[in-house]
């Protein structure tokens, strides 16, 4: 098995070097991931300049783009093979509800998925982890068992919470639930007519019932959520087409 890997937190970062060392007991790897951080850079593609490729060494790259550009450049032109997955982590915390939409992590991911690979996206359950390695084996338990049942259209955002592996309660199927608006840093209080803000500070999300990937994180549970890069409003089209009618 052939399995591209990158990330947005940078080709040094702890999650994917924890991560290469548990899949390359089970796969062929090539790494192409940012020379930095690159967190809440979403599907953003560098435009206006090019994009400069340096080998670390055998299948190993880093890029001065964006986790977009790394998983672009890739399939389309640095390697003359199409991988069987794209993975894409292990994140430094969670990307969880609205957040997917900001994360760089998942969008690597959604590259892959968008040229027709197989990607997962995989993410810590929250900040400062200490337990990569639990997320480590969860993605090659999930990739041997997407092997034996493989399904179409997979693009999976999988969250894994920070604790030791034999302590996970499992896995749960999920959907995306809703995170709390941005907050005054200190609320109330005004300095030179200038007012910090917090996107996306801790606290209770709006939505993190049962069936929400915060809820399984949570209840120390695998959050697996399926995801598609179609925006169409399907269910929309034929009122849309109603209204430019009257």
């Amino acid at each position: 098995m052939k399995i591209l890997i990158s990330n947005d937190d940078g080709y040094q970062a702890a999650g994917i070097q924890i991560l290469i060392n548990e899949l390359k007991k089970i796969a062929d790897l090539i790494v192409v991931a940012p020379d930095r951080n690159r967190s809440g850079s979403s599907s953003s593609l560098t435009l206006d300049k090019a994009v400069k490729v340096t080998k670390v060494d055998d299948n190993i790259y880093y890029t001065d783009g964006t986790p977009t550009d790394c998983v672009h450049i890739a399939l389309t032109g640095l390697i003359n093979f199409t991988p069987d997955l794209v993975v894409s982590g292990i994140n430094h915390g969670p990307n969880m509800g609205d957040d997917t939409i900001y994360s760089g992590t998942v969008a690597a991911a959604m590259e892959g998925y968008l040229l027709k690979i197989p990607s997962f996206a995989v993410s810590m359950g929250n900040n400062n982890p200490k337990n990569f390695i639990t997320a480590a084996k969860v993605t090659v338990d999930l990739i041997k068992l997407y092997n034996k049942k493989k399904f179409t259209s997979t693009l999976l955002n999988i969250n894994v919470p920070d604790i030791p592996y034999d302590s996970l309660e499992g896995i749960e199927i999920t959907r995306l639930g809703k995170r709390h608006a941005a907050e005054p840093a200190i609320k109330g209080e005004e300095k030179n007519m200038e007012t910090l803000f917090w996107i996306g500070a801790a606290g209770e999300p709006n939505d993190g019932g049962p069936g929400t990937d915060f809820n399984a994180i949570q209840n120390k549970m695998v959050s697996i959520t399926p995801i598609h890069g179609d925006l169409t409003d399907h269910k929309n089209i034929q009122n849309m087409e109603e209204w430019i009618k009257e």
